[in-house]
C-alpha cells in the first residue's frame, strides 16, 4: 500500500512539474537569452528549475545577499541599525542609480544605518549598497557569511562603483536561481539570520518598489512578496546583461514559495525581457493557485 501511494504521489507531482515546464517553456521559446528559472513550495516541497544550475550574473539582487551580511553583523552587536553613517560627496557619487543621494544632494548628514540598508534593498540603491559593503569591510565578509550558511554557488567580487566601471566585472558577481531560492527559503527559516533580523529583512523587501513590471507585474493587486530586483541596463552592443528578480509569494491560503527568474545575456529589449519573467511569475502563481 506504501508503494502504491508513493507511486501516486511521484507521478503527480512529476505532471505537474511537466505541466509548468510546458508553459514555461513556451514563454521563453524563441527569445535570444538565457533563462534561469528556480521555484521552491515552503510547506509542500514543491520543486522546479530550468537552467537553475547556470551561474548567471546577480546585479543588484546581491543587495539581498549583503544586506543579510550586515544583519549578522547586527545580530552579533559588531553594527547597530541605529548607528550613524555619515553621508558626503565621496559615498553618494553621481552617474549612478542613487534615491539617497537624491534625498540629501548635498551630502553633510548623518542618518542611521537602517536608513541606508532600506534604502539599499527596497529602492536598490547602489551608493547605499557601497555604504554598507564598506561597512563590513568589502566583499569577502559577505562571500564568508554566505559560505558559512552553505549558500552554494555565489560569488560576490565586485562593488557597485566597480561594476559600473568594468561590464564584465557583474559576471564575478554570480549565484544560480536555485541557490537564490535556496538563500530566500533559509533566510524564512530562519537559518540566516535572528528572528528578529528576519523580520526585518523581510519587511522591507515586502516594501520593494523597484521592477513592479517584474514578478509582481501580473500578481493579484497587494499580493505580499519578498523581493529583490537586478538589472544592468544594456552595453554599447546592445546587450542586456541582467534582468533579475527573486522573491518570496505569499498565497492566498497564507502557504508560500520562492522563485528566481534571471534573464541574462538577451539582445531582446527590455520589455521583453520584464515581461518574460513577469509571464513566468503569473505562470507560477496559476499552477500554485489552480
Amino acid at each position: 500500500m506504501f508503494r502504491l501511494i508513493f507511486f501516486f504521489l511521484f507521478t503527480s507531482l512529476y505532471s505537474q512539474q511537466s505541466f509548468l515546464d510546458e508553459k514555461v517553456t513556451s514563454l521563453i521559446k524563441g527569445e535570444n537569452a538565457t533563462v534561469g528559472i528556480s521555484v521552491l513550495g515552503f510547506e509542500n516541497g514543491f520543486s522546479y528549475s530550468k537552467n537553475g544550475s547556470k551561474k548567471l550574473p546577480m546585479q543588484s539582487v546581491f543587495k539581498f545577499h549583503i544586506a543579510a551580511a550586515v544583519l549578522n553583523e547586527v545580530d552579533r552587536g559588531k553594527l547597530s541599525l541605529d548607528q550613524k553613517v555619515p553621508l558626503n560627496k565621496s559615498n553618494l557619487l553621481e552617474n549612478t542609480w542613487s534615491p539617497l543621494r537624491d534625498k540629501y544632494p548635498n551630502g553633510g548628514v548623518e542618518v542611521p544605518l537602517r536608513e541606508v540598508l532600506e534604502y539599499t534593498v527596497a529602492k536598490s540603491d547602489n551608493n547605499g549598497c557601497d555604504i554598507l559593503l564598506k561597512l563590513l569591510g568589502g566583499t569577502k565578509p559577505v562571500q564568508n557569511f554566505m559560505d558559512s550558511k552553505g549558500v552554494k554557488d555565489f560569488q560576490i567580487r565586485y562593488n557597485e562603483e566597480e561594476m559600473h566601471k568594468d561590464w564584465n566585472a557583474q559576471y564575478q558577481n554570480y549565484t544560480t536561481t536555485v541557490s537564490a531560492t535556496d538563500a530566500l527559503k533559509k533566510l524564512y527559516d530562519g537559518k540566516l539570520l535572528s528572528k528578529k533580523s528576519t523580520d526585518y529583512l523581510m519587511k522591507v523587501m515586502l516594501s520593494t518598489s523597484t521592477g513592479t513590471n517584474k514578478l509582481v507585474g501580473q500578481l493579484p493587486k497587494d499580493t505580499p512578496v519578498a523581493r529583490k530586483t537586478g538589472s544592468s541596463g544594456k552595453n554599447n552592443a546592445g546587450l542586456t546583461g541582467a534582468e533579475n528578480e527573486i522573491g518570496i509569494v505569499t498565497l492566498p491560503n497564507g502557504k508560500h514559495y520562492a522563485i528566481a527568474v534571471f534573464v541574462s545575456n538577451s539582445t531582446e529589449t527590455d520589455v521583453v525581457n520584464c515581461k518574460m519573467i513577469s509571464d513566468i511569475s503569473k505562470s507560477v502563481w496559476d499552477y500554485f493557485n489552480k
